[in-house]
């Protein structure tokens, strides 16, 4: 489920100006349209709550927003505005708040200034007296977007980090996530309350079991697996055993189950309504575990749609790929592999879920007689992360029990990898390779992260204000 963030403008007024100055009123209204054309409309929906003057207007305004359940609200500041018209949305609206000033002009012409040419430029002017009444009220004091119409790059920018940061955590507002399974067995760092999800994100996890997943497989219809099939053959290229002795053939027995399981397991998230899911299971030669060891290729085609799997039942990183998916970075299951100190880079990679969206090239499936480290044999999917920026996003408890996330950005490099059946991605961080290894293993993160394209950091920050959830940068 892909919920769009419900983004709401206000904009503020000081209704004295208006009878003073004829046309001021009508050229400040323009203001709300211009701001609202700089959001990309496409990735989210925008509620215009109008223009208010007076607090009155403002309580008004205020009811109408709570109605709307938004995600964010910008609040535009058109001129000098008294801080009263701003204290019921200070007060009142629980939602995320940004106050905006963008004066239309880079500089007045000072020499032919009229006092209606500065009140149309005074939108900076309030600024500092409404955070005050944002402290004096005990809130949390709004970030603050300060520019001139000129720099359209910069507000275009600004506004939609906002609104990408807000459609990630939009989309664990009232969203199940599954759990099924359990951890992997010794991994302290796997373990998680499900009320710290709760706590986090205002998001149930649900537990789910194996037996559900194995009745979804046995009622697949031949046509549904004969569907899916096509749909792998054409969203994969199917190779040959590698140098890696545990590599073998793809056989026409390995796509049928792999079909099944990918099959029940769409049912699944839709039967459970899932916006996300962590899943493992570990399985003594029965039909859970060959049903478990099947998981990778339809645990990536739904990553890749869009619905985060995330494997080992690391909840945590299964959140943190949603986040990454939401702010438009992919966001792929991995982990730190081996590092390569002449280049300066570490391979980052995992056997599995995996988001074939931001992949450099068409992935491959190779089949594993063995999967390292767990039960059973089946497909693994591989493939390298396309070249150019990336962001590496973790999520970790801290000792008070509460989630804090974990970021780097870096670089993938093109180049050969391991033909082992998972995927890697070689990666530079701007410094000597151990260096980054050793600050980022002292940051406290869990050894999995959500690996994406595209420098995100600035937008990671800002959904760390929006969350509320602590943010450590690794640099």
């Amino acid at each position: 489920m892909n919920t769009r963030a419900r983004i709401a403008v206000i904009t503020l007024g000081h209704y004295i100006y208006f009878e003073q100055f004829d046309g001021l009123e009508a050229e400040l209204k323009k203001k709300t349209a211009e701001l609202i054309s700089f959001i990309d409309k496409d990735k989210c929906d925008i509620f215009d709550a109008g223009f208010v003057d007076t607090p009155e207007k403002s309580f008004d305004a205020v009811k109408e927003l709570k109605k709307q359940d938004i995600d964010l609200l910008f609040i535009l500041l058109s001129t000098y505005v008294p801080s009263s018209v701003c204290m019921p949305f200070a007060r009142y609206i629980t939602a995320p708040q940004v106050l905006v000033g963008i004066q239309p002009l880079a500089h007045l012409d000072y020499s032919h200034t009229t006092t209606y040419m500065q009140l149309c430029n005074d939108d900076i002017c309030a600024m500092p007296e409404i955070a005050g009444v944002y402290r004096r009220l005990g809130r949390e004091i709004p970030k603050c977007i300060v520019a001139s119409s000129v720099q359209e790059s910069f507000i275009r920018n600004e506004l939609n980090e906002w609104v990408d940061a807000a459609n990630a955590l939009a989309s664990f507002k009232y969203a199940t996530i599954g759990y099924l399974g359990h951890t992997y067995e010794g991994m302290y760092d796997m373990h998680t309350d499900p009320n710290a999800i709760a706590r986090a994100f205002g998001s149930h996890v649900k537990m789910l079991e194996m037996c559900e997943l194995v009745k979804l497989v046995d009622e697949i219809t031949d046509k549904e697996v004969e569907t899916k099939i096509n749909i792998i053959k054409k969203t994969f290229t199917i190779c040959n055993p590698s140098v890696d002795p545990i590599t073998d053939f793809v056989h026409d027995e390995d796509l049928i189950i792999a079909a099944k399981v990918s099959c029940a397991l769409d049912k699944l998230i839709v039967n459970n309504n899932l916006t996300a899911l962590a899943y493992f299971y570990k399985g003594e030669k029965n039909r859970y575990e060959e049903i478990a060891a099947n998981l990778i290729i339809g645990n990536t085609l739904l990553t890749s749609s869009g619905t985060p799997l995330a494997g080992e039942a690391d909840l945590k990183t299964a959140a943190a790929m949603l986040i990454m998916n939401r702010i438009g970075a992919g966001g792929s299951f991995a982990e730190i592999h081996p590092f390569d100190t002449d280049s300066d880079i570490v391979l980052i990679g995992h056997d599995g879920p995996h988001n074939i969206e931001i992949a450099s090239k068409k992935p491959y499936l190779r089949k594993l007689k063995k999967y390292h480290g767990k039960a059973g044999s089946g497909i693994g999917v591989e493939f390298s992360i396309r070249s150019g920026p990336l962001t590496m996003l973790g999520i970790t408890v801290g000792e008070d029990g509460q989630l804090a996330m974990v970021a780097a950005k870096g670089v993938s490099i093109p180049g050969e990898v391991p033909q082992t059946g998972n995927t890697n991605t070689k990666v530079n961080f701007g410094c000597r390779v151990n260096e980054f290894l050793s600050r980022w293993c002292e940051a406290g993160p869990t050894h999995h992260v959500a690996l994406g394209c595209g420098d995100k950091i600035e937008t990671l920050k800002k959904f760390s204000i929006l969350s509320g959830i602590k943010l450590t940068i690794v640099s």
